[in-house]
């Protein structure tokens, strides 16, 4: 057997194990991807709905900046924040460079344009249909723009979710803030770079397996969810 096989074999055993320092590479990665598209999700869908229905100086720009920033480069984003966490940055009394927060701070930033942008363009499609008989029930403002993230909410599942998948999978941010600290701050993209330099192939393949599968079961969810608001609404 060559090389590759011999390593996806010991990945694969590595899974079925439930190798237990494997076990907490991916639940850190998990709940710091998580608590980043929670607090995202928090910003994102009342920015993007109150873009959506609004009509205020500035909106084409800033409808064009949100579009921009969803292909914000990752090692910018986790430049700025590190510089904001140093020592010698603003916010470095609160000592949470090279710790997990930093890093759902990071991925944050990163995911709130694409939750945002993606609210504001189903939210708008929305308020072009329905803006007459809103405005004649008395809804306007910030009331129906929560009205039609309400009515638009199997869509902007979707949308979370690909912000979730977006958060998985970034390396570039979360290393330069976590600082890739063994049993503190490795998460599964930065462990399978790390592992790969290193030659540790069974390590960075059983973790790609796994960011693998996390990313289909992501895609699936999020077009079952479609199917069923095509379903539902036609």
């Amino acid at each position: 057997m060559n090389a590759l096989g011999e390593a996806a074999l010991g990945a694969l055993g590595l899974i079925v194990s439930g190798e237990p320092a494997l076990a907490a590479i991916v639940g850190l990665s998990l709940g710091v991807s998580l608590s980043a598209v929670a607090l995202a999700t928090l910003i994102g869908l009342p920015l993007g709905a109150a873009v959506a229905v609004g009509r205020f100086r500035g909106r084409r720009v800033l409808i064009v900046l949100l579009n921009a920033l969803m292909g914000l480069p990752p090692v910018v984003v986790g430049l700025l924040i590190y510089l904001l966490l140093s020592r010698a940055g603003p916010l470095g009394e609160l000592g949470l460079l090279f710790t997990p927060p930093a890093m759902v701070i990071a991925q944050t930033v990163l995911v709130v344009p694409i939750i945002a942008a993606l609210c504001r363009q189903s939210v708008e499609d929305a308020w072009v249909e329905y803006e007459e008989q809103l405005r004649s029930l008395g809804a306007h403002g910030m009331r129906a723009a929560l009205t039609l993230v309400w009515d638009t909410r199997y869509s902007l599942v979707t949308a979370v979710l690909a912000g979730l998948g977006r958060a998985l999978a970034e390396v570039g941010a979360v290393i330069i803030v976590g600082g890739n600290i063994d049993g503190v701050t490795r998460v599964m993209t930065t462990t399978i770079a790390l592992e790969t330099s290193k030659g540790d192939l069974p390590l960075a393949l059983s973790l790609g397996f796994i960011l693998i599968a996390l990313v289909v079961v992501l895609n699936t969810a999020a077009h079952l969810i479609k199917e069923a608001a095509q379903r539902r609404y036609g």
